[in-house]
């Protein structure tokens, strides 16, 4: 029988979802550019994400340059806690 880590990888992968922690991403409104910048800035993980604050997140946007400034990071940190406790069925229903 298939062990539930095995389960959650396929589950995960067969969702779209990555279960890199360093895999930016996977979070709505985080493409690679944006997460480059985040990473440039000491954001490297989904913990890291879920313990940072909009105000900060907003600050490493706005240092990117005009183009950065339009993204909205209001839910960031709370996609990533949700992704760092692995609760994918949470994350998908918060993304819709």
């Amino acid at each position: 029988a298939d062990s539930p880590a095995k389960i959650e990888k396929l589950v995960m992968r067969t969702l779209g979802f990555s279960n890199n922690p360093e895999d930016l991403q996977i979070i709505e409104g985080i493409g690679a550019k944006i997460e480059q910048l985040l990473k440039d800035a000491g954001i490297r993980t989904w913990s890291d994400l879920a313990n940072t604050s909009v105000e900060r997140l907003r600050e490493i946007l706005a240092s990117g340059g005009g183009s950065f400034r339009i993204a909205d990071p209001t839910t960031w940190s709370h996609q990533a806690e949700l992704a760092a406790a692995g609760k994918w069925g949470e994350l998908i229903a918060y993304q819709d």
